[in-house]
């Protein structure tokens, strides 16, 4: 018997050992080609070059989609900073799906909108609208009323109300920077028709000193969670999204902020309403759509312009939203399966789907049994030091080590950590991460796993205390 479980040991400290390192190799060139693409665009003037593509804007209007649940603390602040975006033409539509606070009380007043009749030609279904409203102190600010039917159904809505052939969505919780739009629109306008949606970069707010939809200073909150958030939204948005994007094979990009084709969302039936991970789903169906057609058409990462955004304050929070994004990650590969592995989708099937069903999708339960393996490890001694020393060092590597270098990637690229005394404290509590953060987070997204084969679909609720009510950490 003893001999069998010393088998059964070995063999699965080398099955984690095999994948870890498989893992780390995968992530190490993802980080290589970061660098290679951030070099290139390092010593470039990005607001000259706005200055320069700014007239050419005219030919590629905007509609902005704001869907709002209870969005209340908020809301005003990301109004306000979309009504700020550098960009020539727009339209703003916020679609109150069905909230139950005081979100359309709040913009309503705010904004001073009257009702209006206006005629909404039905291209994707929606739950009813009861009113649409228009701001008389902001002619193109529109507000939706509808009847709840969650995120996706929301953002349905706002296509068929919208008037301009492309389209961005940006969450009720999120700002913008003044000239990230102009940003995220310009490879869609120079790749003239290629790219059909493009997505930008997502960093946290909280913390930060927001007044009227802008932020001001680069300070760091206090709050050990939200500290370890800002290393892992830097570690996926700036290696595994500029790598993936750079050979057209990126399954998401952020539904905080995007932007898309109108006509060819609406070709494959919109945002899919009884799916957790809409903004995924609809990036898989795109490039599924692209391949079937054999269009010449890519989707983008672009890692310059900015969108900030709410993060959870709490364990519970951090939970519910990280066991939604898993479930919403598994989802969309399943309701896709028959890409993964299909030559027909070419690297997309061949690539990206491997890539995320094996790395991102079952990590956690690997993930998670190599922490097991490690305790147990200890208390058997013998040969188990060895695979437990091991598994540490990988587990070091896997997350301290690359959150540092895209720590520095940041740092280096885009200016955005200036002062040394934040740059070292974001370093040092990324070394802690492997602790305490990496196993809760394991465990969250396991659960997320454990939720999709019991078949649950609620989204959860997160608490939410609104950007302009945060401090700065000196």
């Amino acid at each position: 018997m003893n001999s069998i479980f010393e088998t059964i040991m070995i063999v699965l400290g080398w099955i984690i050992f095999i994948y870890m390192t498989s893992v780390i190799l995968t992530y190490s060139t993802m980080l290589i080609i970061a660098l290679i693409q951030f070099k290139k665009i390092r010593n470039l003037n990005v607001n000259e070059q706005d200055d320069e593509y700014i007239d050419t804007m005219f030919s590629k209007p905007v509609s902005i989609i704001v869907p709002a649940y209870n969005e209340e603390v908020g809301i005003i602040d990301s109004i306000h900073s979309l009504l700020s975006l550098r960009y020539p033409q727009t339209e703003l539509i916020i679609v109150n799906d069905g909230s139950t606070d005081g979100t359309q009380d709040r913009v309503i007043k705010h904004f001073k909108m009257r009702p209006i009749h206006k005629v909404v030609r039905i291209q994707i279904k929606t739950e009813p609208i009861k009113q649409i409203y228009q701001s008389t102190i902001h002619p193109h600010l529109f507000l939706i009323d509808k009847e709840n039917g969650g995120k996706a159904d929301a953002l349905n809505a706002g296509i068929n109300l919208s008037k301009h052939p492309y389209f961005c969505s940006i969450d009720g919780d999120s700002i913008l920077d003044a000239n990230s739009l102009l940003r995220v629109m310009k490879p869609i306008i120079m790749s003239d028709g290629e790219i059909i949606a493009a997505g930008g970069n997502v960093r946290i707010a909280n913390g930060l000193d927001v007044q009227l939809g802008s932020v001001l200073g680069n300070g760091l909150p206090k709050n050990s969670l939200i500290l370890m958030q800002i290393v892992e939204y830097l570690r996926a948005f700036l290696m595994g999204r500029i790598a993936l994007s750079k050979f057209n094979l990126v399954l998401i990009i952020s539904g905080a902020f995007s932007v898309f084709s109108k006509k060819y969302v609406i070709e494959v039936g919109g945002y899919g309403r009884n799916i957790i991970g809409e903004d995924m789903e609809l990036v898989v169906h795109l490039h599924r759509y692209i391949k079937e057609k054999k269009l010449n058409k890519r989707i983008e990462f672009v890692a310059d312009p900015d969108c900030w955004t709410e993060t959870p304050h709490s364990l519970k929070d951090l939970r519910t939203q990280r066991r939604r994004w898993h479930q919403g990650l598994i989802e969309s590969l399943w309701k896709h399966k028959r890409m993964t592995l299909n030559p027909k989708y070419g690297a997309i099937g061949m690539i990206s789907f491997p890539y995320f069903w094996l790395v991102e999708c079952l990590g956690p339960i690997v993930e998670l049994i190599g922490y097991i393996y490690i305790i147990i490890a200890f208390f058997l001694g013998s040969i188990y030091y060895e695979f437990s020393f091991l598994l540490i060092l990988l587990f070091i590597i896997y997350g301290s080590v690359f959150s540092v270098a895209s720590i520095l990637l940041e740092a280096w690229t885009m200016n955005v950590y200036p002062k040394i005394g934040d740059l070292t404290k974001i370093i040092l509590i990324s070394f802690t991460e492997i602790f305490w953060y990496k196993p809760l987070t394991l465990f969250f997204r396991f659960e997320g796993m454990i939720r999709f084969f019991l078949g649950r679909n609620d989204w959860g609720k997160i608490k939410r205390k609104g950007l302009s009510k945060e401090g700065i950490s000196k």
